[in-house]
């Protein structure tokens, strides 16, 4: 996959085209992604994703900006092998919101992207002030000769659908729209078979281990400290977990452990988000691999404890219920 930042220097392939945040790449990007191929195969264009980075929200409201759900590499590795052959990520700064409709088509749809066909989603604005809307950009579409198409809304069935089938409650109400809020919810409430159904494959935080304060080792269970790029990661909590990069480990499935996320109140005070996960009877070296912890069920809250005594003995406790947990599926 080709990943872009700039106007290329040579013309690249002409491209059917998506627009969007795309976070956590669920299973409503999927379907669109599906459908960009679709028309890429039967119109002969390359598929292409349009991302931003960072998020408007965050450059203009980082405080009321969404929590992200995958980093942008994560991101880039999901769209590839959603079979994405070029992504662009266009650097959202205030020179670029200062665009105007007309200049955000002329600039980089047409000239950097070279774009034919375009999904875009039935809210999306563009350009300065937000002044574009859907209606504007089919009509400056069929002015440059591409073709504009809206995106579906995709929904997934909430838990109980089929006994709700079975009692005779509409369609309508057994599901819910996919989006990444709805991700966000789900892994915030700790629904992790919800967010599992959305995604359509379990959660999953990457990052290369790093040397830590080495509490878990003195307590006798020690822990990968995972470099996390999320800076405000949408769940806590301890976890059953599996690792997957671990040498010696099952490629697919993964080191069994326990993980925890939070800013670990029992020692530190106003501290930042931390994963660290606790392998099983693992024996070796992790510092510098890049891992992917997938997040399976969760077993608490983080809280705080008087001692690390206490601590130590609930760590134990945690131990024992991701071990039951994980044998059990």
């Amino acid at each position: 996959m080709l990943v872009t930042r700039s106007k290329p220097a040579v013309a690249l392939p002409a491209v059917a085209l998506a627009v969007g945040n795309f976070d956590g790449v669920h299973i409503g990007h999927q379907a669109i992604l599906a459908r960009v191929r679709a028309e890429a195969q039967a119109r002969g264009l390359s598929p292409a994703l349009l991302t931003f980075e960072p998020h408007p929200r965050e450059l203009f409201t980082p405080e009321a900006a969404p929590t992200r759900l995958s980093t942008l590499r994560e991101k880039l590795q999901l769209l590839s092998a959603a079979g994405i052959e070029r992504v662009h990520v266009q650097r959202f700064s205030r020179a670029f919101a200062a665009l105007t409709p007309q200049q955000f088509v002329q600039q980089l749809l047409l000239q950097s992207l070279r774009v034919r066909w375009l999904m875009v989603g039935e809210d999306f604005r563009f350009g300065a002030g937000r002044a574009g809307d859907v209606a504007l950009l089919e009509s400056l579409g069929r002015e440059h000769g591409f073709v504009v198409e809206r995106m579906p809304a995709v929904l997934a069935p909430l838990q109980g659908a089929a006994a709700a089938a079975a009692a005779g409650v509409a369609a309508a109400a057994q599901a819910q729209r996919v989006s990444s809020s709805a991700v966000r919810a789900a892994l915030a409430a700790g629904d992790l078979p919800q967010a599992r159904r959305l995604l359509g494959r379990d959660y999953v935080v990457s990052g290369r281990v790093v040397h830590g304060d080495k509490l878990g080792r003195e307590l006798g269970f020690a822990t990968a400290n995972v470099q996390m790029k999320h800076n405000r990661p949408p769940l806590a909590g301890i976890y059953a977990v599996r690792m997957l990069g671990v040498p010696g480990g099952d490629a697919n499935a993964g080191w069994p452990g326990v993980a925890s996320l939070g800013v670990r109140p029992t020692v530190k005070t106003n501290g930042h988000p931390v994963l660290e996960v606790h392998l099983f009877d693992f024996k070796g070296n992790l510092y510098d691999l890049h891992v992917e912890v997938q997040f399976l069920h969760k077993i608490r809250d983080e809280a705080k404890y008087p001692d690390l005594a206490a601590l130590t003995a609930q760590i134990a406790r945690d131990c024992e219920q991701a071990r039951a947990w994980l044998a059990s599926h």
